[in-house]
């Protein structure tokens, strides 16, 4: 059974890697995210941020799933 340290070092590696992921994105996209509060982006910004990091996670696994 791993223990709590490994498991919220995990966590934490994970949301790292989501966080910069969903910065790539929005670069891609040309929305100006930021670290922390984004009140000023409005709904549609943030929901195709999100759509395409979707998107992009499908299309991943889908082709590694090809692959084998």
């Amino acid at each position: 059974m791993a223990n709590s340290k490994s498991n919220t070092n995990a966590k934490k590696d994970a949301k790292g890697a989501m966080d910069r992921f969903k910065m790539e994105v929005a670069s891609e996209l040309g929305v100006d995210l930021k670290e922390g509060y984004n009140g000023n982006l409005t709904s549609a910004q943030a929901g195709s941020v999100g759509g395409n990091m979707v998107k992009k996670m499908i299309e991943k696994q889908e082709q590694e799933m090809s692959n084998k």
